[in-house]
């Protein structure tokens, strides 16, 4: 009647549903193939992410055992110079190059210090001392000499360690009080926890005039913590907090990322042998101190060594760049 035959018509829509289902698949197989291509993608990048953080930690790890190897070497020479000087043994000790090239523990050989030979009595004299009925009379001992006389040769004193940055006890510390001084208004009177068992110690601190009072609040901070304790207007200060300074501006050093209170600053280079006190004296900042600068990259630095926390990373400014550190 129209043209068509009924089986032709029946035919089409049996076909219908087929293209249908056939549209369906094709349409989920692009999209798992999708899916397939983003979580290769997504792999790749997390495998690139961990070697990354994996080439920084070792990176850090070498830093650190480099420091930890110049300490042994301090330390061994050390033990060295204090056993010459009690006089009791010596001890050969072994170059840097000899440290380094060994490949177990470095071991020392002690050995005694040489005693001078004894005489052997000859047959008369013992049958002498046997015919004597009388035993001989006690000697009184000789009062010793005390070591180091000069007309003995006494053995030289302990090796004091080189004036430089490693006599400096820098720690990681957070400002925990602040507030203006009473008596000098160009003073802060800070409390800051150097993760020491004694609690926070005080510090006074002239950058009134370079940050505002709420920017020190819960500060990280590098102190400098084996000064000698100084009164300021009335107020004893037992550290300083470590700044790049220039006419421009003063800043706060920062400690890396993930520092806590009480970490150790360690510079690059130099060997972390700090005096519990330093002798004013002895100047020993003061002889430090023209050489610690900020470098292009805002890292804080001792000649070429920069400020490192072990495992953390280094010690820098905010903006100013290869100023004094201070």
């Amino acid at each position: 009647m129209f043209g068509v035959t009924f089986g032709t018509v029946v035919k089409r829509i049996l076909s219908v549903p087929r293209l249908v289902k056939m549209s369906d698949l094709q349409r989920i197989l692009a999209n798992n193939k999708a899916a397939e291509e983003l979580l290769e993608s997504l792999k790749q990048e997390l495998k690139t992410i961990k070697n990354e953080q994996v080439q920084r930690k070792i990176a850090a790890l070498q830093t650190e055992n480099e420091t930890l190897r110049r300490q042994v070497e301090s330390c061994l020479k050390k033990l060295v110079a204090l056993e010459v000087a009690h006089g009791k043994v010596q001890i050969p000790v072994p170059t840097p190059d000899e440290v380094r090239a060994g490949s177990g523990p470095v071991t020392v050989k002690m050995e005694p210090v040489a005693q001078p030979p004894v005489a052997k009595e000859t047959p008369k004299q013992e049958a002498q001392q046997q015919s004597e009925s009388k035993p001989p009379k006690e000697k009184k001992p000789k009062k010793e000499k005390p070591a180091g006389d000069a007309k003995q040769g006494g053995a030289p004193a302990a090796e004091e360690p080189p004036v430089d940055v490693g006599r400096l006890d820098m720690r990681v510390g957070r400002i925990v009080e602040v507030s203006r001084h009473p008596d000098a208004d160009s003073l802060y009177v800070e409390k800051i926890d150097c993760g020491e068992p004694n609690g926070p110690r005080t510090v006074i601190s002239g950058l009134v005039k370079y940050v505002p009072i709420e920017q020190m609040q819960n500060r990280m901070v590098v102190a400098l913590c084996n000064l000698k304790p100084a009164k300021m207007r009335g107020i004893l200060s037992e550290a300083m907090v470590m700044c790049a300074s220039s006419p421009e501006g003063v800043e706060i050093l920062a400690p890396p990322e993930g520092a806590v209170p009480g970490d150790l600053v360690h510079v690059e280079g130099y060997p972390r042998v700090p005096d519990v006190v330093m002798n004013p004296k002895k100047k020993i900042f003061e002889t430090v101190a023209p050489d610690l600068k900020t470098n292009s990259e805002l890292v804080a630095c001792y000649k070429e060594g920069a400020f490192v926390v072990p495992g953390k990373g280094t010690v820098k400014a905010q903006t100013l760049k290869n100023v004094q550190v201070k």
